[in-house]
């Protein structure tokens, strides 16, 4: 084994490593870099501890890090971007089970004596480490099932929810003092409660909230698994763990501040649930019972309206990440500026459903980065635009969000795309979004519908704008 001092300084340049990941993963032109960083940190870190802890059977532990690494290389090479949230959430699970794992080995393996005050510290990082990795695991599942489908996008709201959640995280606390200032034989059965209960407040808190905040949640629960790290590191008195947990608890939790100031909701608002629980409500569209009407184009039409226009705003959505439309948009996008049409992409921040999602896919299809802009640096400008081509979003340009006081999504900040001169949405039909909220967008005067799969939809636009 290597000294002890090679450790702490590997583990030491590893967190110097993993800072530079972050950093580098804020902008879109330095994210390779920041990766690499990210993967030789967690490289220098797994040899550092290898090398410097009895770790037991080499064999075994050879045989799980084989079969981990096989089902890592397997899921990034298999999985598309459209299911990455899917993937994320999952993988936030085997964090929060880790820790909580790992929280009951330390106390079944307790080890050496500690003086009183070393036992009640060590028993509240170990109540500490279940708590919020079950809480994470559990959540994370619920997350994984929402976004597969598998369970409603809709809240789940169960009478008095607020009270049982509250009544679950005070018998929480109560099993946790049992379990740190009770009798031997009462600490592993209030360690099982704290546990089960946790299990519960997770299901419970992810289940009640609704398919718009779902990139909020992806955020939170990053913020879960990173203290759930943390945890794990002060159980195993494990410096870099502790470093590496609080940094992606911190940055999860900024994240989560970011995304709820992009939606106009209150972190505590988004953990309590409900957003788009008046699932398919109008406002904005026809009123005194008059017909709305959503006039309709082709892509022959949309291609000569686009080649006309001197000014085009693209904003993509979860449609397009679905049908894999990035790449054939791309070349529309090359094949319009050479026509002298000056393109860009307004972004969103909760666009798709995980922050960065429509950032990821344009940037794989080799858009380039100076003419995909933010919300705010994009919505000043659309009054003076000639075009907007909205290509599988629905929520993120609904005018409801500002005209209507009743509307569930009423303050959240939208593209303002009807303010253009002409507005194309590209949907495969007139189907609500995430939210469950009708859209008024489609019935306006300037806006066309061309309905069809993305990606079909973008190569028949550009055949036409080359014919």
């Amino acid at each position: 084994m290597i000294p002890a001092g090679a450790v702490n300084a590997a583990y030491l340049a590893a967190a110097v490593l993993f800072i530079l990941s972050l950093g580098g993963l804020s902008r879109r032109e330095s994210a390779a870099r920041g990766n690499l960083c990210g993967i030789a940190g967690m490289a220098l870190a797994l040899a550092a501890t290898l090398l410097g802890h009895d770790t037991g059977p080499g064999a075994v532990l050879a045989a799980v890090m084989l079969a981990g690494g096989l089902l890592g290389a397997l899921a990034a090479a298999r999985v598309r971007m459209t299911a990455m949230p899917q993937l994320v959430a999952m993988l936030h699970s085997f964090v929060g089970l880790a820790a909580a794992l790992v929280g009951f080995a330390t106390f079944l393996n307790a080890g050496d004596a500690r003086s009183a005050a070393e036992q009640t510290i060590f028993e509240i990082e170990i109540c500490l480490g279940v708590l919020i990795g079950a809480l994470t695991f559990s959540g994370s599942l619920a997350a994984f099932g929402k976004l597969q489908a598998l369970l409603s996008s809709a809240p789940l709201l169960l009478p008095a929810r607020h009270f049982l959640n509250l009544c679950m995280l005070l018998a929480c606390i109560y099993f946790g003092a049992v379990f740190v200032g009770g009798a031997p034989e009462e600490k592993l059965p209030a360690l099982l409660w704290v546990c089960a209960l946790a299990l519960l407040l997770g299901i419970h808190m992810v289940l009640a909230i609704g398919g718009a905040d779902m990139p909020v949640v992806i955020s939170m629960l990053n913020s879960y698994s990173g203290w759930a790290a943390a945890a794990t590191g002060f159980m195993l008195a494990n410096d870099l763990l502790i470093i590496t947990g609080a940094l992606v608890g911190s940055s999860g939790a900024i994240l989560s501040y970011i995304m709820c100031r992009a939606m106009n909701r209150r972190f505590v608002s988004v953990i309590l649930g409900g957003f788009g629980a008046t699932a398919g409500g109008a406002s904005g569209g026809a009123k005194n019972g008059d017909e709305k009407h959503a006039e309709t184009i082709t892509a022959a039409e949309t291609a000569a309206l686009l080649g006309r226009a001197s000014s085009l705003v693209i904003v993509p959505g979860y449609g397009m990440a679905v049908a894999q439309a990035q790449h054939p948009l791309s070349e529309l996008t090359r094949r319009l500026r050479e026509l002298g049409v000056n393109v860009r992409f307004g972004i969103h921040p909760v666009a798709g459903r995980m922050p960065g999602h429509m950032n990821v896919l344009l940037a794989e299809a080799k858009i380039p980065y100076d003419i995909v802009l933010e919300m705010d640096a994009i919505n000043p400008d659309l009054p003076r635009t000639d075009a907007v081509l909205v290509i599988g979003a629905n929520d993120i340009v609904n005018p409801s969000a500002l005209d209507s006081e009743d509307s569930p999504i009423a303050g959240m900040p939208v593209l303002e795309v009807w303010r253009a001169r002409d507005v194309i949405v590209l949907k495969r039909s007139m189907a609500s979004g995430y939210a469950g909220v009708e859209n008024p967008l489609f019935f306006r005067g300037n806006t066309r519908m061309l309905f069809g799969d993305a990606r079909d939809a973008i190569e028949e636009v550009l055949r036409a704008v080359d014919g």
